[in-house]
């Protein structure tokens, strides 16, 4: 089989890039970011692209720095509080965003790496997430049809990703990674390592069927939005 790893992130992303693109991108937070695709983005100089996220990054970091050099029109995401630059823009009018309930965003990539065009929930019945949607009802329950995800390029960050571009996720920096990852029309993996034996398939998040490309990080220290610690003296009288 053909490696999928590839030498750079631009060499990843060469050819897939255009203007008006929708990406969708891994992350909560700042934790599970693909950092270096995200900077190879950005020095593509491709324009007003939608991007789907959790959240928008923050100032200077992560997708912020996306909005910094202009490239975003549109953003889908539930939660973009820590981002000054990304208010400014949605209130001088310069971004147009559409707010998502989290389980729902996560739901719609879910439902777009599986073929599902639309789906049912009652999540937002009777606010403004439902306008414009068409309502039916199950069981005495009202729900509104959601339409699946489905991006020209996905951009995640795994822990670890073989030759297959089956990858692995660490901890909390899973969270989106495996939807967006599966969602994309075109998917390329930024990972911590590459390893040079096949994953133990029980180990595996992410097949590497859903995988185009995987390149090797060049961040290999995950940036922290809000880093609370305590003193060691402190820490010492905590129960392991």
């Amino acid at each position: 089989m053909r490696s999928k790893v590839q030498a750079s992130c631009e060499a990843a992303l060469h050819g897939r890039t255009f203007d008006g693109m929708t990406v969708a991108v891994g992350g909560f937070g700042l934790s599970g970011n693909p950092t270096s695709l995200i900077q190879a983005l950005r020095d593509t100089g491709v324009r007003d692209l939608t991007v789907v996220s959790n959240n928008m990054g923050v100032d200077g970091r992560g997708l912020g720095i996306l909005l910094e050099a202009g490239q975003v029109r549109r953003v889908v995401a539930s939660y973009v509080g820590e981002n000054r630059l990304f208010a400014s823009q949605y209130l001088e009018g310069r971004l147009d965003v559409e707010f998502v309930p989290q389980g729902t965003l996560a739901e719609r990539l879910r439902a777009g790496g599986s073929g599902i065009p639309a789906f049912y929930t009652p999540t937002g019945v009777g606010t403004p997430v439902a306008l414009g949607k068409p309502e039916a009802e199950f069981d005495g329950v009202r729900a509104i049809l959601e339409r699946a995800i489905v991006p020209d390029l996905a951009l995640v960050r795994a822990h670890v990703v073989d030759h297959a571009g089956n990858a692995r996720y660490r901890l909390t920096a899973r969270n989106f990674n495996p939807l967006v990852a599966a969602a994309g029309r075109h998917t390329v993996v930024e990972a911590g390592s590459i390893s040079e034996t096949p994953l133990d398939p029980d180990a595996i998040h992410t097949p590497g069927v859903f995988v185009h490309a995987a390149v090797l990080t060049r961040h290999p220290v995950n940036d922290i939005e809000q880093r609370t610690t305590r003193s060691r003296e402190e820490a010492r009288h905590v129960d392991a």
